[in-house]
């Protein structure tokens, strides 16, 4: 067996250990984490309130009122998933999956693998989103909020959580269970992922065992696995539920709140962005170090969807009015948190593909004994992981526009306001075409647990991902990046952290 087919299998270096507290963190976030995506579903609903009243007043809870307020499926767990919400997810998927075989793309060579071989990526996730949308624009058109899309994702939200979740725990064991058979020096560049070989079955399981697991589809073509899931049905899931959001708010009042447009279109570009760049992920740790588990495939198809939407969803039921200086105060922090990470992240890849690009020619760098290099200077002299701030600065832009959340509803005769005066003087939300009232009461504030809820998250994301990350360039490069933190001291923000 040649040098190279054994490093197409074996770990080129022994196991860096457990990551996300080992076996039991995984099993923990395996089953908490989804656990999350249905609290937030029932606590915060179109039923009761945000949050449900009998969390304002623990000592008179009881398990049937919780079910009565919460909206809990009356056939009990049976209710959580739906056959006819399970084949129109899974046509979503082919549908993807067609677009990106038939839709014209760039085709890219990957980053090289520790075999020396390189696998071969197609790009076309942005136009394969916009076929999409211009396919929702045309339905919206003929049937304005009530187009079959929008209704069939307000009335089915907590199936369709409940059918992505099978989908990731399907794919994980899928490919946990097919990595076994990748064989010492094979034609198709398979290999493990460093990190996924503990002998643990939870913990690979969680984390990924294969690097980069790949399917061939009878008229389809070969699949990355893990590529496709990064970068279309989650992502544009995200745009289609906050455009679910909007119609649905459309139809209860009659008009559209000045901050529920702002989220989406933040969350938009933020998509549309990551899709317009899609070649730049075979640089992320996600492709090149990570292997395929449940982490990602969780994270990608139902986390970020579902958690990353929560705001546009509360302002669907309590459409908070910005006015000017609310609105432009927030595309301010917005606009600053984008311009950090996109001016971060352009400048660092200009520098490795062109070393001589003007516009980053005049950077300071060290060069490493393993051959690379290092910025020293710019936005990367400021602190090691700045574009990771530039990506907080604008989580809060998501959650602002929600204001001091949180709502109850009384069930009653709807009194007819035109949007712009849904809201009184004491938070009272009425009109349109409500046969209730929406009322912040001692709701007020509370609700900040489910809106801001993302960007604590965020926050420890990025906190978690900067310590791996340091991690795997402390084994990368040894002595040479405790030479490198001396000369860029700070990890995130300069005198903080």
């Amino acid at each position: 067996m040649s040098k190279n087919a054994r490093k197409s299998v074996l770990p080129a270096k022994k196991s860096h250990g457990y990551e996300f507290g080992g076996p039991l963190g995984a099993f923990a976030i395996s089953a908490v984490a989804p656990f999350i995506c249905y609290v937030a579903a029932f606590l915060c609903n179109e039923t009761s309130g945000c949050p449900i009243p009998s969390t304002l007043s623990p000592r008179s809870l009881t398990l049937k009122k919780l079910k009565e307020e919460a909206g809990w499926p009356q056939d009990g767990l049976l209710g959580l998933a739906s056959l006819r919400v399970t084949g129109y997810v899974l046509a979503y998927y082919l549908f993807s999956l067609v677009l990106q075989a038939a839709l014209p793309g760039l085709v890219v060579q990957g980053v090289q693998l520790r075999s020396g071989a390189r696998l071969e990526y197609k790009f076309n996730a942005f136009s394969s989103a916009v076929t999409v949308l211009l396919i929702a624009a045309v339905g919206t058109y003929l049937q304005g909020p009530d187009f079959a899309l929008w209704t069939f994702i307000w009335d089915n939200y907590v199936q369709l959580i409940t059918v992505n979740l099978g989908i990731a725990f399907f794919l994980a064991t899928f490919v946990y269970l097919r990595s076994y058979s990748v064989k010492a020096g094979n034609h198709h560049k398979r290999e493990l992922a460093l990190g996924g070989h503990s002998g643990n079955m939870i913990y690979d399981w969680f984390i990924g065992r294969e690097l980069n697991p790949r399917i061939a589809i009878p008229l389809i073509g070969t699949i990355d696995i893990k590529a496709f899931c990064e970068l279309r049905p989650g992502m544009l899931g995200y745009v289609l539920l906050d455009l679910a959001f909007i119609a649905h708010q459309y139809k209860l009042y009659g008009g559209v709140s000045d901050s529920i447009v702002l989220i989406t279109i933040f969350q938009s570009v933020y998509v549309f962005d990551a899709l317009w760049m899609e070649p730049s992920i075979l640089s992320t740790m996600d492709i090149t170090t990570d292997g395929f588990g449940f982490m990602l495939a969780f994270g990608d198809l139902v986390w970020l969807p579902f958690i990353y939407s929560l705001q546009a969803r509360y302002l669907a039921v309590y459409p908070l009015h910005l006015g000017a200086q609310g609105t432009l105060g927030i595309i301010a922090i917005q606009f600053f948190g984008y311009w950090i990470f996109r001016s971060a992240n352009n400048e660092k890849n200009r520098f490795r593909t062109n070393p001589k690009d003007p516009r980053i020619a005049h950077l300071q760098y060290m060069k490493t004994k393993s051959g690379g290099t290092l910025l020293t200077s710019g936005w990367w002299g400021f602190s090691r992981h700045p574009n990771y701030l530039g990506d907080w600065i604008m989580a809060w832009s998501y959650c602002l526009p929600t204001g001091v959340a949180g709502y109850l509803i009384k069930h009653g005769s709807p009194a007819v306001l035109p949007l712009g005066d849904m809201i009184d003087d004491e938070g009272i939300v009425s009109g349109g075409f409500l046969k209730q009232q929406v009322l912040q009461g001692d709701a007020r504030g509370w609700g900040m647990t489910i809106t801001y809820f993302y960007v604590l998250y965020f926050a420890i994301l990025l906190i978690h991902r900067e310590m791996r990350d340091e991690e795997a360039c402390e084994r990368k490069y040894g002595d040479d990046w405790e030479e490198y933190k001396k000369k860029v001291r700070w990890r995130i923000l300069p005198g903080i952290y």
